[in-house]
């Protein structure tokens, strides 16, 4: 069947639009169709509450949820939904969907979360030019990286199984990754840092490197301990509080043995092999910023007993002591939970993982 058009007005019509169509599909500026951030299946015992998302245009990195029956109910900081564990992906600046990648897992501090803008500059501007996806799961404000035994009415807070027996494979099932023990890392800051070195020693068959800035290391330290016990009797740290003796049971001789058993300044002899690097500043000037300056410079102190066993042991590690952080990095001063010296701490760690 043939259409006769009727008149010139409309066979002018019919090329006007041609013409103009043809000109849109070839002008530079036609922007092509953004990329999709992955689609997750459930598995592993976690259920996918929130497919991912890209949290800017840079569509670098992603932000999903999943719900646990291992912590079914985290305790909250402001803005954390219940039951919802978010877990932030950061995929390489050139990243190839074709293309698998090594992985690291970043363990954030407390009371943070793992979708904090800071953490993910870190995490960007650290791996902008290299091949390596980074995992940040939610640690709650304080979950402390640990299996808690004695939880009473927060329930289940299982949170080393969580990320190790839950989220690793489930990354691994749904991402690009490397699924080998050579190509992945732990590594965290503060509360993470502690986390990191906890679970690399638990769990030596999982990870081929393992770093800590200005971690908690040592729980045997009773400046430790107090501070650990504080966030889990402070509102800060999330809702609702919980028991002193809810993670490690109490934490007084001679009822401490959770404690002194699950230091990781104490228990290094599983890192035999693994790439080991140590970050921590002094506080730099404790007139300045006071409680961040105590608070680095007792985490020091723990890194400093952790290093001294690692040597002890004959365990090759990296560590960087850097003071008051002015040789570090422009804009560290030494204090804990400082951008410029966690940044900096980041970049030599994801240097150390290509060495």
């Amino acid at each position: 069947m043939s259409i006769r058009l009727r008149t010139a007005a409309e066979r002018g019509t019919i090329l006007l639009t041609t013409l103009t169509i043809a000109l849109v599909l070839s002008s530079p500026y036609v922007r092509a169709a953004e990329p999709a951030p992955p689609r997750f299946a459930d598995g592993f015992g976690l259920t996918v509450t929130d497919q991912p998302r890209w949290v800017d245009g840079n569509h670098r990195t992603f932000v999903f949820s999943v719900a646990t029956d291992q912590v079914p109910a985290p305790t909250l900081l402001a803005g954390q939904e219940p039951g919802k564990h978010k877990i932030v992906v950061t995929l390489p600046a050139t990243y190839d969907p074709s293309a698998r990648y090594p992985v690291q897992y970043y363990l954030h501090g407390h009371p943070d979360r793992p979708d904090a803008a800071w953490n993910q500059r870190v995490v960007e501007n650290a791996t902008r030019d290299v091949g390596l996806i980074t995992v940040q799961p939610n640690g709650s404000g304080r979950g402390w990286y640990s299996n808690w035994v004695n939880p009473g009415a927060a329930g289940p807070q299982n949170w080393e199984t969580f990320h190790l027996d839950q989220v690793i494979p489930f990354v691994d099932a749904n991402l690009n990754t490397i699924a080998t023990r050579a190509s992945r890392a732990i590594v965290g800051h503060s509360m993470g840092g502690f986390g990191a070195l906890h679970y690399a020693e638990h769990r030596p068959d999982l990870f081929s490197a393992a770093g800590s800035f200005s971690g908690g290391l040592d729980l045997r330290n009773s400046e430790i301990r107090a501070a650990v016990t504080a966030t889990l009797v402070n509102p800060a740290s999330g809702t609702p509080t919980v028991g002193v003796d809810a993670i490690f049971g109490p934490p007084v001789w001679p009822f401490d043995g959770v404690w002194n058993a699950q230091s990781p300044a104490h228990h290094v002899a599983s890192l035999r092999g693994m790439k080991i690097a140590l970050y921590t500043g002094n506080g730099g000037d404790l007139t300045v910023n006071p409680i961040q300056a105590v608070l680095e410079n007792r985490a020091r102190e723990t890194a400093l007993t952790t290093a001294t066993n690692l040597t002890a042991a004959n365990i090759p590690f990296h560590l960087s002591d850097y003071g008051d952080g002015s040789g570090w990095a422009p804009g560290c001063t030494g204090k804990h939970a400082e951008e410029p010296c966690v940044q900096a701490d980041m970049n030599h760690f994801v240097r150390l993982l290509h060495a």
